[in-house]
């Protein structure tokens, strides 16, 4: 499989791709991006940086389900040659066959028959089509050179493939075509084509002798005046797709743009084309391949992996992808696609060290860098080490004390470690940095945290120390700038999910658990009537309501008094600021065993529902069912369901995770960040969340009142410590936004309720931007898939749609407003800048060491609508669920046209500060210059 063409070419491999819907750039008469893939699994996230992307449509992807408005797949159809795996094989005649090409096992399609044109739009194309392709790269059109051999021969062979493609054109008249070659037929064809291709433009690949090679000054020469004849005579966008080595990522980095600076599209990747190529855009890949030894327990999210580094990939901008140690690795190339390897696992001798070693080393050579915690995962033998350029010395068990000799500055980040002489083994680093290092009093030395031209690595006991008699742990060395720095992370903009438009993000949600709980107040309540009298009421912020259906519904556990606490969760509901949510139907302990097995140990799975048995059957019931009562009940007209957040362990399944998606409702819940100041940590905040299956259950940002109050046993004032949190969270680094996350419950006692008062009271008086729940799920969403891209001193960023803020240090510079698109406004917090964008399907920074003198947001506690910025002025369109204000830059005044405003402006300086008193949840329009 791949494009093969044989006029004037070395038979190369060949991916190509074209363009149905054209963005906005497009329209205006540029030419799109484009990009390659024909591997399985591709990594379509990625690819969306890309305006046209061609792939192999038998690897089952789902063109419509991909398709947005400035990305689309295009199809493989390879129109000259057939292969006997293709579905339409058996359906051709033999006497349809001219000739094979033993070189690819195909068969080589006589262009002459008659029916052959409508066979390839009906049985090819069609079926495509139906699927949802509405572009196709067409291939192999000049195999008939392998048969025909006359002028008249290639003439009629020609003559046919002209009418295969006005065939095609004729049935689905909004079909694009990219030509892969075809200079014979384009005269004939060229108002029905979108695009044409050709491969190996100055590097090639000789699939004969299955090498690479660079292709000479006269068939690049022929080719160029091919693709710039093209262009001249048919103004038809034209793509050269040129071959190198995967470890050669710099030399692609040039060809391409090289092949730019011609004016032709650009994509350069393996003769396969089955690696994260290069094209006019580079994108960054923010996936990291992070391995675990699933041995004791196969679920990633119990992992030490899981525990103490998926964080601090996230605050760096990257997604973690687990895999099993013992599992199947990747054969594809990585590099492009993952920004390294990290490696958390324990021992040196496992049943598949061997096999690692191998794809270790083949990810190493290809140049992908690869961090090791805890150890190798390798015997410690030389012929192992040494292709790591790592030395073994002697092994003998060393006697006497041992001290650390090399301690680098950046030691003792959170904990100081102490040497192990039980711990030592003689190995050193050939090349690199030894960041600390321990040595016996024989002088024997062991480098036991190094940064390595491959990467680096941290090794056991002196990466994550266990504080004695605690859970508590704690972390030898900075983890975020550790990793930073040994897999070589380039400084990109970070899509961040802590800060909207310049203010920190609060959320609040509320577990339904506790609403029956009698209040210890005057008076015959119940907590969930003091929380909606004391809490909803008062503080009218988004927040996200649960309650439990067996806690209020009348199949439930107080059928005599469902009625009335239905009332009040129908009365809280009702609130404008309220999202509802659905916290199950019997709370669910533990979702895992008692889902999977049904009871299998003494103990409460869940609340004692008369009647009701939790089991593997009732998963439905749980979410599907809770859900569909609330909305038929509790919901007022308007209002649905929109988040489902998870009880008890908050550890379920994929088959849990994945309904709540059946449902298209957000889910949230679980991860334990609780910093505070007696457990000052980064062991302490959790990762965005974890995927289940072929779905992400999203961590809540912080843990709730329970927690605080050492599980509800006191003191019950304990949740103002959620204060600690959200300030240690914020500064040197701000790494979660404000969650205030308690329980129904909280409002049962004086004690519990004052704290809620002060954590409320302390989160309205900071500068932050208040959102829902659900607002915040798709944020982590966003976050997984927005694809950042370079072209040249550009950044492109796709896929941002409620996750509009990035972070850069702020010695990146200034976004450059004249020349981003986009982009309304930059602020800073501590080291970094925060940069606003408004536009979620594509935006454009460049980056200037001065800040331009344009009108710009600096920020503000609402929703951008509408934003157009001239040389002078802003005009924009704003929202807000507190009393509004907008911190302009480089402005001196505001102009307030909605009617009925009221205003208050503040000038100092350059800055503008507009406050408006009342809340404004329904938007207003402002000018300002």
């Amino acid at each position: 499989m791949g494009i093969r063409s044989y006029a004037r070419t070395l038979g190369h491999v060949l991916c190509l791709l074209g363009l149905l819907s054209l963005p906005n750039h497009l329209a205006l008469g540029a030419d799109p991006s484009v990009a390659f893939y024909y591997g399985n699994h591709a990594p379509l996230d990625e690819l969306k940086a890309f305006d046209v992307v061609v792939v192999e449509p038998d690897h089952g992807y789902d063109p419509q389900a991909y398709r947005s408005s400035n990305s689309e797949l295009f199809a493989y159809v390879s129109l000259g040659e057939f292969t006997p795996s293709r579905s339409y094989a058996r359906e051709i005649p033999d006497s349809w066959v001219l000739g094979s090409n033993t070189q690819w096992d195909s068969s080589i399609i006589d262009q002459r028959q008659n029916e052959w044109a409508s066979f390839a739009a009906d049985r090819i194309i069609g079926p495509l089509w139906k699927q949802g392709y509405r572009g196709f790269f067409l291939d192999t059109l000049d195999s008939y050179h392998l048969v025909a051999h006359t002028p008249e021969q290639k003439a009629q062979q020609e003559h046919g493939l002209a009418k295969v493609i006005q065939s095609i054109k004729g049935r689905y008249p909004e079909v694009k075509l990219i030509l892969n070659r075809g200079f014979e037929i384009l005269p004939t064809v060229a108002e029905h084509t979108f695009a044409v291709a050709a491969e190996s433009l100055f590097r090639g690949w000789d699939q004969g002798r299955a090498r690479y090679i660079e292709v000479s000054e006269v068939d690049r020469q022929w080719l160029l005046e091919q693709l710039l004849n093209v262009q001249r005579t048919y103004q038809l966008p034209v793509i050269a797709i040129d071959y190198l080595p995967p470890h050669q990522r710099q030399a692609a980095r040039n060809v391409a743009r090289h092949i730019q600076h011609l004016g032709i599209i650009p994509w350069v990747s393996t003769p396969q084309l089955d690696m994260m190529g290069i094209g006019a855009l580079e994108v960054m890949p923010r996936k990291v391949l992070t391995l675990f030894d699933g041995a004791h327990d196969p679920d990633p999210e119990h992992s030490d992996l899981h525990r103490f580094l998926d964080f601090p990939l996230n605050h760096l901008g990257y997604i973690p992808e687990h895999r099993d140690v013992r599992s199947s690795l990747p054969d594809s190339p990585l590099i492009g696609r993952y920004a390294g390897i990290v490696l958390w696992v324990s021992g040196d001798r496992h049943p598949w060290s061997q096999r690692l070693y191998h794809w270790l080393l083949r990810q190493k050579e290809q140049g992908l860098p690869i961090v090791m915690f805890d150890s190798f995962g390798l015997p410690l033998e030389e012929r192992f080490l040494s292709a790591f350029q790592l030395q073994l010395g002697t092994t003998r068990q060393p006697t006497g004390n041992v001290r650390f000799s090399i301690k680098d500055p950046r030691i003792g980040y959170e904990i100081q470690p102490i040497p192990k002489r039980r711990e030592f083994v003689p190995i050193t680093t050939k090349e690199g940095m030894t960041i600390l290092q321990v040595e016996t009093e024989s002088g024997q030395q062991q480098d036991v945290i190094s940064i390595t031209p491959w990467g680096g690595y941290a090794l056991s006991p002196y990466t994550v120390i266990q504080l004695p008699g605690l859970e508590h742990s704690r972390w030898v060395f900075d983890p975020i700038q550790f990793l930073q720095d040994t897999l070589r992370l380039p400084s990109m903009p970070v899509p961040d999910t802590t800060t909207h438009n310049g203010r920190r993000i609060l959320l609040t949600h509320i577990d339904g658990d506790g609403f029956p709980s009698l209040a210890e107040f005057p008076g015959n309540f119940y907590a969930g009537e003091v929380l909606y009298r004391e809490i909803l009421q008062k503080y009218r912020i988004p927040t996200t309501v649960s309650v439990i259906e067996g806690e209020v519904g009348s199949t439930g556990l107080y059928p005599n008094i469902s009625k009335r606490f239905e009332k009040t969760v129908r009365a809280m509901f009702a609130l404008d600021h309220v999202e509802i949510a659905s916290h199950s139907y019997s709370h669910p302990l533990n979702w895992r065993e008692f889902v999977i097995s049904g009871p299998n140990r003494p103990g409460d799975y869940n609340l004692n529902i008369p009647n009701y048995v939790y089991g593997p059957e009732s998963l439905s019931r749980e979410i599907q069912g809770s859900i569909e009562y609330i909305n038929a009940h509790l919901a007022p007209p308007n209002k649905r369901v929109q988040v489902f957040l998870w009880t008890g362990d908050c550890d379920p399944d994929e088959e849990a995770v994945g309904l709540t998606y059946e449902m298209q409702v957000g889910n949230m819940n679980g991860g334990d960040t609780i910093m505070t100041k007696e457990n000052k940590s980064l062991t302490a905040v959790t990762a965005f969340g974890i995927k289940k299956g072929e779905h992400f259950q999203i961590y809540a940002p912080n843990q709730n009142e329970n927690l605080y109050t050492h599980r509800w046993t006191g003191p019950f004032y304990g949740f103002e410590r959620v204060i600690e949190t959200f300030e240690l969270t914020d500064r040197p680094r701000r790494l979660k936004p404000i969650n205030i996350y308690f329980h129904t419950y909280s409002g049962s006692k004086k004690a519990s309720l004052n704290a809620l008062h002060r954590v409320y009271r302390w989160a309205l008086s900071q500068k932050i931007n208040p959102i829902y729940a659900s607002d915040y799920i798709q944020r982590i969403h966003d976050f997984n898939r927005v694809v950042v891209a370079k072209a040249g001193e550009t950044w492109n960023i796709r896929g941002a749609q409620q996750l509009r803020e990035l972070r850069v240090p702020i010695s990146a510079g200034y976004p450059d407003l004249s020349k981003s698109v986009g982009v309304t406004g930059y602020s800073d917090h501590e080291s970094h800048r925060y940069i606003h964008l408004n536009d979620p399907n594509e935006s454009i920074i460049q980056f200037s060491p001065k800040p331009a003198a344009l009108p710009y947001l600096r920020e503000t506690n609402g929703e951008i609508l509408a934003w157009a910025r001239t040389n002078e002025s802003i005009h924009l369109t704003i929202k807000s669920y507190l009393p509004l204000v907008v911190s302009l830059g480089n402005t001196k005044h505001c102009q307030v046209l909605t009617k009925g405003t009221r205003v208050k402006n503040r000038q100092e300086g350059k800055v503008f500060n507009l406050f408006v008193e009342q809340r404004r949840e329904k938007p207003i329009s402002l000018t300002c210059s």
